[in-house]
């Protein structure tokens, strides 16, 4: 296996429609991970919820970085949460390419 210099990891929020149920993860694959939410296999939680629209995410270079985000996110307030989302997708769009299963710029 090839080691990188740089390694890219996600901090994540996904949600079931604008304002409704939102799930923060972290990932070290994107691609992966966006997929097997669509599927209905990303987590025993989004599953039940049918959580696969990606609202917002942030990059890092290393995970010790990703998880803190992440821990700090979750403990954020509902209304903080959504704050952070609408600055950046005001209208709540799924910012995950199934066509081109990718991010979307």
């Amino acid at each position: 296996m090839v080691r990188r210099a740089y390694h890219n990891y996600w901090v994540y929020i996904i949600t079931n429609k604008p304002r409704g149920t939102l799930y923060i993860g972290v990932t070290g694959g994107i691609d992966d991970r966006m997929e097997r939410h669509k599927d209905g296999k990303g987590s025993g939680f989004a599953s039940k919820y049918k959580l696969d629209l990606l609202v917002y995410y942030e990059e890092f270079q290393f995970i010790n970085d990703a998880i803190a985000r992440e821990k700090q996110l979750k403990n954020w307030h509902r209304d903080w949460k959504i704050d952070l989302i609408e600055k950046t997708n005001p209208d709540w769009k799924d910012l995950w390419n199934t066509k081109g299963k990718g991010l979307r710029c």
